[in-house]
């Protein structure tokens, strides 16, 4: 049976009261639904770097070239030791499958954040918070995101669909890398990986095609590049593609009017009057019907499990 999923979390997202203002930010996708499936690591480098709960507010500010994270009047300068606390944890979350950061704090948000000005008049928001920059800086594959944009369908899909690909790829290098291994990996992931970015798709089997290239150095630069190829969004456009692809492998079984039936499906949800479901369900159908091995195996029918309901944004 394998491991559970862990997932790194800021605290106040899974909803301890850990704000300055001993408030939360407590996500109900995370907690409720996508809980259901994971294990949470809670992390707040604000309490961590001993401020208390509740505080003064901090923020960032920049003096000249320097941005520090500090109060409105700069005082309470925590920024060494929240970077310091970051490079901590990046060293130690090799067990960790994805993170989720709370979006606009200066010490967890992944982009965006306000950066204000030492005079205290206006600010920018330009910012990466502290302690997200040093996680994200030392595991560049780890799929990351924030509670705010987690209510965005589409990236929410995304996210939850990497973080299973992620888990499946460290899963695999612990039972121990093989060539084979790798191939067969790949092979399950063609067409959710042609679905996010063809150009992925090509490259990731070229580079698989190597045989200049010691396994470990061709292991980092496939699961480099999956990641990367999954974090494109998906679009409708690309979704008919591999759909298309996926109907030719029932041409041969599928009577005329299954055909049909099953390009009225696909030209529904490339239209945007179908939710990508549809089609992916008659295919199943037709999948049972007619057994390939090939197919059956294939994550793009399930990247993660339905009961999250994550297809429905397309």
């Amino acid at each position: 049976m394998s491991q559970a999923i862990k997932l790194g979390i800021s605290a106040c997202v899974k909803g301890e009261k850990v704000r300055f203002d001993s408030g939360h930010k407590r996500s109900h996708f995370c907690v409720e639904e996508l809980g259901k499936h994971v294990e949470y690591k809670t992390f707040c480098p604000e309490v961590a770097v001993g401020l208390p709960v509740p505080r003064p507010t901090i923020r960032q500010v920049r003096y000249g070239d320097v941005i520090k994270v500090c109060r409105p009047d700069g005082s309470g300068d925590v920024t060494d030791p929240m970077v310091e606390y970051g490079r901590s944890v990046a060293s130690k979350i090799s067990d960790l499958s994805g993170f989720i950061f709370c979006a606009k704090s200066p010490s967890c948000g992944m982009e965006r954040v306000k950066v204000y000005h030492d005079h205290g008049k206006g600010s920018e928001s330009i910012g990466i918070g502290v302690f997200a920059e040093q996680i994200m800086k030392a595991n560049p594959n780890l799929p990351c995101e924030e509670n705010g944009r987690l209510n965005d369908a589409i990236l929410r899909e995304n996210f939850v669909m990497r973080v299973f690909a992620y888990k499946n790829w460290q899963s695999l290098v612990a039972d121990g890398l093989t060539k084979h291994k790798m191939i067969e990996f790949h092979s399950q992931y063609k067409y959710l990986i042609m679905a996010h970015d063809y150009e992925g798709y090509r490259e990731l089997g070229q580079l698989l095609a190597r045989a200049d290239i010691e396994l470990a150095e061709q292991a980092d630069r496939y699961i480099t590049r999956l990641m990367q190829a999954l974090k494109n969004k998906a679009s409708r456009k690309s979704h008919t593609n591999t759909l298309m692809h996926l109907q030719g492998y029932f041409k041969k079984q599928l009577s005329k009017e299954q055909k049909a039936e099953l390009s009225e499906h696909i030209k529904a949800f490339r239209d945007g009057v179908m939710p990508l479901m549809g089609p992916i369900t008659l295919l199943k159908h037709y999948l049972r019907e007619h057994p390939k091995e090939y197919l059956a195996q294939q994550v793009y029918f399930e990247p993660y499990p339905v009961e999250l309901k994550l297809r429905y944004g397309y």
